[in-house]
């Protein structure tokens, strides 16, 4: 048995030259030339291996094979441990009475399986790899170029693993550093067995639940809040991307996903903030990036004129022709485009590599992280700092417009944020009851933004529902500042 530590990036298949040609040059890099594999991966019908969470291939190289099996492991920001099993077998036909039986469920019956094991996908690819030595660690590096085949359906492979054979897993990221400073290559969190299992039809749809509170220990300590806080940032960033890749048609879907994707940047900056961990050069990256997600307001300002088949123009006199051009304005958005600009963004995957970095080194006890306080301490004053901004933004005796609400909506955004961060820490009802008005005063946020771009489009069409849409805003306007004045009194749960 193995224990395979390792990091994957994916990367624009234009860039395979580039990539070579950085990998021969690193110091102590040893070329170790290019091989072809052939990789069947089977399963049963009804997916039982993939219900105890194993995957099973045979990969074939110059007429040998090896049947492989890995059983369940850790993902940590994106630095993936898994045991795996290797057996050298005389043909291309799995044998599962050769692995070890400890490996098994208890109560597992095995020969059923065996029977009922069909080639469910196919991945082909040449790999290219290195062997680096990093002061006492020695990595793997591994290029693949190929394609992973279901169903008559391909997807292409361009993906470069960094393998720890011996030493430090740090190495694994300073190596995958010194390739993102220079190409643009991003975290790869499926493995080729994921994604031809999405291929093949055979795994549930990618889906995220809402990120309401992160599950903190009650008594842990600020070092573990931090070690959590990005292990589900840098998690649900990974799949978010994932899930904006598979709906990069669907235009309805982006701005949401967009919208979530950017919510988990935010998390991840200001929980490095919070830390004093923020300096220039990352708060440089956050930027960028947030910048390269510029469509998502306006998107979202769009699909809620949208839904259900404009609810909100349900009482304007012929609304089609006013929705028919909000549709355009979305396709006009490019938002596919803009994806794929920022994937291929080389400071997109450098911060990735960079935050999982950090995550290691908290972890490892190599970036020092004050214990003085408590963690409720800690939490206490984070919240107090974050609800005294939004006061001193949005003061009761002020009377807020349409445009002041739509300029604070990045900082309710942030302090919300706080709350989801340590909110799990405090009594439930008292932290329920004090949030809900400010997610309604987003939510009516949104609204105002949608009213917004609709007196922009209707301009546009030349229709004039000035008076209408006036009418709507101040409606609604009253109602927020109704709500926000009455939020303000309400006793904040942590004091």
């Amino acid at each position: 048995m193995e224990a395979e530590i390792e990091l994957k990036l994916f990367f624009p298949e234009n860039k395979r030259e580039a990539l070579v040609s950085l990998l021969n040059s690193l110091p102590h890099s040893d070329a170790k030339g290019a091989i072809h594999l052939t990789n069947s991966y089977y399963d049963t019908p009804d997916l039982q291996l993939r219900r105890w969470d194993m995957g099973l291939r045979i990969r074939g190289r110059d007429g040998q094979f090896e049947q492989t099996i890995k059983t369940a492991g850790t993902v940590v920001g994106g630095v993936h441990s898994r045991p795996e099993y290797n057996i050298d077998i005389d043909q291309a036909k799995v044998n599962l009475s050769l692995f070890p039986t400890e490996i098994w469920p208890e109560g597992a019956e095995i020969g059923p399986v065996q029977d009922a094991l069909v080639s469910l996908f196919d991945t082909d690819f040449t790999r290219m790899s290195w062997h680096i030595y990093l002061d006492e660690s020695l990595v793997e590096v591994a290029l693949d170029i190929g394609s992973i085949s279901a169903n008559g359906q391909c997807e292409p492979i361009c993906e470069l693993e960094f393998e720890l054979l011996a030493g430090d897993a740090q190495a694994l990221l300073a190596l995958a550093e010194r390739v993102t400073e220079q190409i643009p290559a991003r975290l790869g969190r499926a493995s080729k067995a994921q994604r031809g299992y999405r291929l093949a039809a055979m795994a549930s749809p990618l889906q995220l639940d809402t990120l309401a509170f992160i599950a903190l220990p009650k008594k842990g300590t600020p070092k573990q809040a931090l070690v959590t806080l990005l292990e589900t940032g840098l998690d649900r960033w990974q799949l978010l991307e994932e899930m904006l890749l598979e709906s990069r048609q669907a235009a309805r879907q982006l701005p949401l996903l967009g919208y979530r994707l950017r919510a988990c940047i935010r998390l991840l900056r200001c929980t490095l903030a919070q830390f004093s961990l923020l300096d220039d050069k990352l708060l440089q990256a956050f930027d960028a990036i947030e910048s390269q997600l510029s469509f998502v307001d306006k998107g979202l300002s769009l699909c809620e004129l949208l839904d259900g088949d404009g609810a909100l123009l349900s009482n304007l006199s012929e609304p089609e022709g006013l929705l028919d051009a909000v549709r355009h304005e979305l396709a006009a958005l490019e938002m596919p485009q803009k994806i794929d600009a920022m994937l291929n963004h080389v400071t997109y995957g450098q911060l990735q590599v960079r935050l999982v970095s950090l995550l290691m080194a908290v972890n490892a006890g190599q970036v020092y992280i004050s214990e003085q306080q408590s963690l409720q301490a800690f939490a206490d004053r984070l919240q107090e700092a974050s609800w005294q901004q939004i006061v001193d933004l949005m003061p009761s005796n002020a009377e807020l417009s349409s445009e002041d609400y739509q300029s604070f909506a990045k900082a309710l955004d942030e302090s919300i944020l706080v709350g989801v961060a340590y909110g799990e820490l405090y009594k439930h009802k008292s932290r329920d009851q004090f949030r809900a008005p400010w997610q309604d005063l987003v939510l009516g946020i949104r609204t105002l933004g949608a009213y917004h771009s609709l007196r922009q489009t209707a301009a546009t069409q030349g229709r004039d529902i000035d008076d209408w849409l006036d009418s709507k805003e101040q409606s609604l306007l009253f109602a927020m500042e109704h709500s926000r004045r009455s939020a303000l009194k309400v006793q904040p749960y942590w004091r």
